[in-house]
């Protein structure tokens, strides 16, 4: 290579490297921004974490001090002074209320508290269900067809209170004199491989009750002890 064609690629080299700097010079605050936009984020989201951790133990804290009071009244009024600022554990916070409710004889209260849970539109539809079961459980009074109709509906929906329906329909049947369609309802149950063992248990008994053959399989596994 010439002299001359050496001195022409060190030119160009150095204007390449003026541009270079140009560019870092002008676009510098792009990187440094998104820099501080990375770091600052996952500040913010350490902080956020932390300020969620905080408020659920200090909501905890409240629940157990609350529960360790003398008499189911004062424990549910005690419940009842919880603020929580966030709608889970608003939740839990009322279903232990409804719970010291019951404990105090208070059932229309705890009904009330539990169908408000059940309306609330924030509530996650499980929560939702759960609560509308509940109280529909603690409405004796309530005509058994109007009973029935809820809890069959219920029924139709599935998941985790579809067992715990059966088993308050078998209870409508005895009330309603249809022991055998409460026998066949305590069956299913018995044959259903999700029921747990207590209700299976309780299944077991209302069969021997009602005067129905339960199978021995059935038998032997309602014997045996819940493990809790």
């Amino acid at each position: 290579m010439s002299n001359t064609d050496s001195f022409i690629q060190e030119v160009s080299d150095e204007v390449r490297r003026d541009r270079l700097f140009a560019l870092m010079r002008r676009y510098a605050w792009i990187a440094v921004l998104a820099v501080v936009l990375i770091v600052g984020g996952a500040a913010w989201n350490e902080w956020r974490k932390a300020q969620e951790r905080s408020s659920a133990e200090a909501t905890g804290d409240a629940m157990m001090a609350a529960l360790e009071g003398g008499s189911p009244q004062d424990r549910a009024e005690a419940l009842a002074a919880i603020e929580a600022d966030d709608a889970a554990r608003r939740i839990v916070v009322d279903f232990a209320r409804a719970g010291e409710l019951v404990a105090a004889g208070d059932t229309e209260a705890a009904v009330a508290l539990l169908q408000q849970i059940a309306s609330t539109g924030d509530v996650p539809q499980i929560y939702a269900r759960i609560a509308g079961f509940r109280a529909l459980t603690l409405q004796p009074d309530l005509p058994a067809e109007d009973r029935r109709l809820q809890f069959e509906a219920y029924l139709s929906q599935g998941g985790i209170l579809r067992l715990l329906a059966e088993e308050q329909l078998a209870l409508i049947d005895i009330e309603t004199g249809d022991t055998a369609a409460a026998i066949e309802r305590a069956q299913r149950i018995l044959d259903d491989s999700e029921a747990s063992a207590g209700l299976r248990r309780r299944a077991t008994q209302m069969i021997v009750a009602l005067g129905g053959e339960v199978p021995q399989t059935a038998a032997t596994g309602a014997m045996a002890p819940v493990q809790e």
